[in-house]
């Protein structure tokens, strides 16, 4: 009976209710996913609605014009010449500075100049008191005399002994020994001429002139100072500020293009601005590059020259300098604020039967308030305002305000 029992099979109580566990397990999971690629497939949709409305709104088509027609000021599209520019920060440098200092030891007895004095080449600038080295150089002068005369005496015995010799009158070494006698006079005679001039030269270094042209700086002595030789004391400052140059850096990378317009000997054009860039401070030339390129910086460093009549350069002074490097001509211009952007894409609104119409173009170089494009035409009429309001054949109307100039125009705005 026992074995009867333990062989039966026992039936689950799920069995009888009529059920089974793993199927309805694969439907629950059928219907999460089911779910899931629902939401999906929402999402992207969604996605793809954004990335056209986005488009459509970049090109005016999301703009919604206020007031239906909207009053814009236009710019005409025109033929002009646009340069390529090398922006750079430079240095202003005189072309020459020259420290005065003191040759001689002496008591300075005079200032000639005033502070910030325009001076010229060799006009006096400070004296040293120089009584010590006049009455040195009557000495020597007076050496020089006593000896030219004895050179003289020499020389006169010297042309009777060879009269005498000639008549057998007197031997042939008494002669000769005359002969070096005015050879060692002419050699004392040269010294003393050489003690004249050195002393005559320190007789000049007590009265210092100016080597340049140039402005001079702030008094730094004044009369009754001691000033002593080889000292590097600095008695005053000249600097030559007409013409001045600027020194600044360049990017090797830029550097072929300049070298290939220099190489055909054109001369550069280069303008300086103040430190906010807009200021224009004056316009020069290029005058020299650097014979090496700096390694740690991966720059080279160019002169160029400035005439400065009107001053507005000044030593040391920070400036922003554009070299032209090239220009561009026959370049179809635009004012730069009517040009718009969205990331890779520049556009304008072209104004045709008195709508706007997006024409997509592309940039070129800019220049004074204008751009280059390609994509218009020169007499094309494009918008130069009321970009906010503006969309895809928006009715417009022409405002009769005029903008000053393209570079007063306002900016443009970025959808």
């Amino acid at each position: 009976m026992d074995q009867q029992f333990s062989d039966s099979h026992v039936t689950p109580a799920n069995e009888f209710a009529g059920e089974s566990p793993t199927p309805v397990k694969k439907r629950r999971h059928r219907w999460v996913w089911v779910v899931v690629l629902l939401l999906f497939g929402l999402l992207f949709y969604w996605v793809i609605q954004h990335q056209q409305k986005s488009q459509a709104a970049a090109m005016g088509g999301g703009r919604r014009a206020m007031g239906g027609v909207v009053s814009v000021t236009t710019a005409t599209a025109h033929t002009g010449d646009v340069g390529i520019y090398q922006d750079a920060i430079g240095t202003v440098t005189p072309t020459y500075t020259d420290a005065v200092t003191a040759q001689v030891t002496g008591v300075i007895t005079a200032v000639h100049f005033r502070e910030g004095q325009v001076v010229h080449k060799g006009d006096r600038l400070i004296d040293i008191d120089s009584r010590q080295y006049e009455a040195q150089l009557a000495q020597a002068q007076g050496a020089l005399e006593r000896d030219q005369n004895l050179l003289s005496q020499a020389k006169m015995d010297l042309e009777r002994y060879q009269q005498a010799w000639a008549k057998n009158a007197i031997p042939r070494q008494q002669m000769e020994d005359q002969e070096k006698l005015v050879l060692q006079d002419q050699g004392t005679v040269k010294n003393d001429e050489g003690s004249v001039q050195y002393y005559q030269v320190q007789v000049g270094y007590c009265h210092i002139t100016s080597s340049i042209t140039g402005r001079v700086g702030l008094r730094l002595v004044d009369p009754g100072n001691l000033v002593t030789a080889n000292s590097t004391t600095t008695l005053l400052v000249v600097t030559q500020v007409q013409p001045i140059t600027v020194i600044f850096t360049l990017a090797e990378d830029s550097l072929p293009q300049v070298l290939q317009q220099t190489r055909g000997k054109k001369q550069l054009k280069v303008e300086a601005y103040d430190r906010t860039q807009q200021g224009h401070l004056a316009t020069g030339k290029l005058t020299s590059i650097d014979n090496q390129i700096d390694t740690t910086t991966g720059t080279v460093k160019l002169r160029a020259e400035f005439d400065n009549r009107d001053g507005t350069l000044f030593p040391n002074q920070f400036v922003n300098t554009r070299l032209l490097v090239k220009t561009l001509e026959k370049q179809t211009l635009v004012p730069s604020s009517a040009i718009q952007h969205n990331g890779s894409i520049d556009f304008v609104f072209l104004i045709q039967n008195d709508k706007a119409v997006t024409r997509t173009v592309k940039v070129g170089n800019s220049d004074k308030g204008e751009t280059a494009v390609q994509g218009l035409q020169p007499g094309d009429v494009v918008a130069n305002s009321s970009f906010e309001k503006l969309q895809n054949g928006s009715q417009v109307t022409i405002s009769k305000v005029k903008l000053p100039s393209a570079s007063d125009a306002p900016e443009s705005i970025t959808p």
